[in-house]
């Protein structure tokens, strides 16, 4: 390590390969944000912040702090942790002198990567009272059921994530958990990253197809599903990976408690109706055709599941609005997924 450079986990690559990938200039890092080299809206925050950081390195002006404040905020639409990221590190680079600004950029960057790491810590630790309280209620040793859906773990993050925050805690406080693994397609994030978080932690998990969620919790096999999300608005609506909604709509028919797990910097203030107001990305419909995986020779490849001239949606995310939200896991406590919960929590 050179001590200016970023490195960061490829995770297109896993659960097969474990890449590192090294950022030397702010296009590098507006690439691997776009490209999904990194993705989860904390971890893509983190690494925007150190994008700013080798921009000043290149040239400490205020045009090029403009210039990659606005190259970084197009790569990613949806998630609010980016904006949030940005527009601190701006806010504290453009009013100092020119010849302060890369020494405070990278000094910032790594406060907002430790922060993030406490605020998880701090919301993992409110999340695991729910399963303790689920616990409780059921006999000696049988597990709490937890369904959890894309990846929301600290490969999302900079450590401990946000959804598999309070299971990690669970897991290591001796808590019998066992985790519902959703496939997550089209990326099958969950089967990629999450699985293989969880294999590595020693976490006993089943990995799922995405529709046998609802069928789980028709035969009480799910205690109680945890979510993280990408942006949550001032009332409580829920942006997050495509088929949250279906999980949060068979959980209220279900009776199953529905929880989404956030830091603060998820929640985008300026936003009431997240139907209405939050940009869904769209993204490569060969994401839908095409799936990666090893091929015999024990290579990744990619190959194609549909015939050549079959048209694909792509729909990144969904809103599940906040009446199907038992709560809100923050790292300031658990709140009612509501304007006034919020409020209540975080005196806005």
């Amino acid at each position: 390590m050179d001590g200016w450079s970023v490195e960061v986990i490829d995770q297109r690559r896993l659960p097969h390969d474990f890449s590192i990938v090294q950022l030397t200039n702010v296009e590098e890092a507006a690439v691997a944000i776009k490209d999904m080299v990194v993705r989860g809206a904390p971890l893509i925050g983190a690494t925007a912040a150190y994008g700013m950081a080798l921009a000043m390195r290149s040239d400490a002006s205020d045009a090029t702090l403009e210039d990659a404040h606005s190259m970084l905020l197009e790569t990613r639409p949806t998630a609010v942790n980016l904006r949030w990221a940005l527009e601190t590190m701006r806010e504290v680079l453009l009013p100092l002198p020119r010849e302060e600004r890369l020494v405070t950029a990278y000094s910032q960057a790594a406060r907002i990567c430790d922060e993030d790491v406490e605020i998880n810590r701090s919301l993992g630790e409110h999340g695991l009272k729910i399963l303790q309280e689920i616990a409780a209620r059921k006999k000696p040793g049988e597990p709490v059921n937890v369904l959890t859906h894309c990846n929301a773990g600290w490969i999302a993050t900079v450590d401990w994530g946000t959804a598999l925050a309070p299971i990690y805690l669970a897991h290591d406080s001796g808590l019998p958990v066992h985790v519902w693994v959703d496939e997550t397609r089209p990326r099958n994030q969950g089967a990629s990253l999450t699985a293989w978080e969880l294999a590595n932690h020693g976490v006993p998990h089943t990995l799922i197809v995405d529709n046998a969620g609802g069928h789980l919790m028709q035969h009480g096999m799910v205690d109680v599903c945890i979510v993280g999300t990408d942006r949550t608005t001032s009332c409580g609506d829920v942006c997050n990976k495509i088929g949250t909604y279906l999980k949060a709509l068979a959980a209220k028919d279900n009776g199953v408690p529905f929880y989404v797990a956030l830091p603060s910097s998820t929640i985008d203030w300026s936003l009431r109706d997240g139907l209405k107001e939050i940009p869904i990305e769209q993204r490569d419909a060969r994401e839908v055709t095409h799936v990666r995986g090893l091929n015999a020779e024990g290579e990744l490849a990619e190959v194609a599941i549909t015939e050549a001239t079959t048209k694909a949606s792509n729909y990144g995310f969904d809103v599940t609005p906040a009446r199907l939200v038992t709560g809100l896991i923050t790292e300031c406590g658990v709140c009612e997924a509501s304007e006034a919960g919020l409020k209540k929590l975080f005196n806005k």
